[in-house]
């Protein structure tokens, strides 16, 4: 079995180097960085060559996330990326649908509420702002569906009240995958979070 290759040691692209830039040019705005810091810190990131090298130019920043490649896993998958800002905080359907789907980035903290209603989260596409990522999902009379890639790190801890918390895809991904978490109360309702390897059409969602 050939072994995992080193995230950090991965040759980091233009793009990557830019969300990095992102990282820095927000810490100046909000005061953690002077100017002159900035400038410094952007000409040694526009050389950086890999991931590795990327690490320093936001080390000392709090909540900055740590920049991880795409790496090949176990059957061909891809690890989902770490990094970049994140495109909402919120679901919520009230007697509705919602979808989330497609290419987007979870927070760090993302909330999902289903009030009679249900709210769709595909995750197989998507990229993570942190290393470690947190749903919180409340269900009342409802229902909350969540599709993760198969390499994910998944941790289930939410509480089923006259309803149920299915925790089947909880469980480690492949070495270096993000860790995601799913919390919250399903009240006579139903959260359900299931495993299924990317598809051609990423916008396409499984019921």
């Amino acid at each position: 079995m050939s072994e995992q290759p080193d995230p950090m040691s991965m040759r980091a692209s233009d793009a990557d180097r830019e969300r990095v830039a992102q990282v820095l040019h927000k810490a100046m705005a909000d005061g953690r960085l002077t100017v002159s810091e900035l400038d410094e810190r952007l000409a040694g990131l526009y050389k950086a060559k890999t991931f590795g090298e990327l690490v320093p130019f936001t080390r000392d920043l709090p909540d900055a996330p740590v920049p991880m490649p795409v790496v090949p896993a176990v059957g061909g998958q891809l690890s989902p990326m770490v990094g970049g800002s994140a495109t909402s905080t919120a679901s919520m359907a009230i007697m509705s649908q919602t979808v989330r789907s497609g290419d987007w980035v979870v927070p760090a903290h993302y909330t999902a509420s289903a009030f009679m209603g249900e709210v769709k989260l595909d995750l197989r596409d998507a990229g993570f702002e942190a290393a470690e990522c947190t749903i919180t999902a409340t269900a009342i009379m409802g229902a909350i569906r969540i599709i993760v890639p198969p390499d994910l790190t998944v941790r289930i801890d939410g509480i089923g009240f006259m309803g149920e918390f299915k925790r089947a895809a909880d469980g480690p991904g492949v070495p270096g995958s993000p860790v995601l978490r799913i919390t919250g109360l399903a009240l006579m309702a139903e959260v359900s979070v299931k495993r299924r390897p990317r598809k051609p059409n990423p916008r396409q969602l499984d019921r």
